[in-house]
């Protein structure tokens, strides 16, 4: 087969699946509606605050967001272990690295175009609650932050795709990236300091800041995320091609 038609076959493996479409319009429904709910109730509250930082204000939902976006990269790619579906993939798609760039590729430009779409629709939906203390695009950052929003949930369903294909389980994904995003960087943060800031999403939010702390700026707090992505992709390819379907 083709690349581009190895690409077609992954894109509808993918909307064929209800949970890996559940789990994409998750990322877009389950910030826009964090958003909402927050910024109508406590969002100018809030905004009055002095401590209150009114651009990474704007995206608290990604953080309920990327969540879905974990369990759409570990769905799409755990599929393909149960019932013996891997088999019958790699049967019409026997040149292994094909296969798996073309997963990935599906998974990421999604992943990706969601992401973008939900990150901005957040941003403006939220500020439509402030009034007088809302923020526009053309607020320093704002663009950098909505597009990072975007790139930011692609890299972690990515990071939750090549896990899946490492450990042929998306429950074992989930067990293992939930934890690791909500609870360990609070528990380095307080142990070692500065060291929870590499962390895959300590990191990656740096681009939703205007002023980005640590020795992390924005744009390579990003780079660090992608990183840890990379190497996760590059553990699901090493365990793709060393174990049998």
């Amino acid at each position: 087969m083709s690349p581009t038609a190895v690409l077609h076959s992954e894109w509808i493996k993918i909307k064929s699946l209800r949970g890996t479409v559940g789990s994409l319009a998750a990322v877009f429904l389950t910030t826009v509606a964090v958003t909402v709910l927050v910024f109508a109730t406590v969002g100018r509250a809030e905004a009055e605050n002095a401590d209150a930082e009114p651009l990474f204000d704007a995206f608290y939902a990604l953080n309920f967001g990327q969540l879905a976006a974990i369990g759409f990269g570990a769905t799409a790619v755990s599929s393909e272990y149960v019932d013996g579906a891997l088999r019958v993939s790699l049967s019409a798609v026997p040149r292994r690295g094909l296969f798996y760039r073309s997963k990935i590729a599906v998974v990421g430009g999604a992943a990706l175009a969601v992401g973008l779409l939900t990150s901005f629709t957040a941003f403006l939906g939220g500020q439509a609650f402030l009034g007088e203390y809302a923020i526009g695009l053309g607020h320093n950052g704002a663009v950098r932050a909505c597009v990072g929003g975007g790139v930011y949930l692609a890299l972690m369903a990515l990071f939750a795709a090549g896990l899946a294909a490492l450990l042929r389980s998306g429950v074992a994904v989930l067990s293992v990236l939930i934890p690791f995003n909500l609870i360990v960087p609070f528990v380095i943060g307080d142990v070692a300091g500065g060291a929870a800031q590499f962390l895959p999403d300590r990191a990656g939010q740096q681009i939703l800041r205007e002023d980005p702390t640590g020795v992390l700026g924005g744009w390579a707090g990003l780079g660090v995320l992608a990183l840890w992505a990379a190497a996760a992709v590059g553990a699901g390819w090493w365990a793709l091609r060393r174990r049998d379907a």
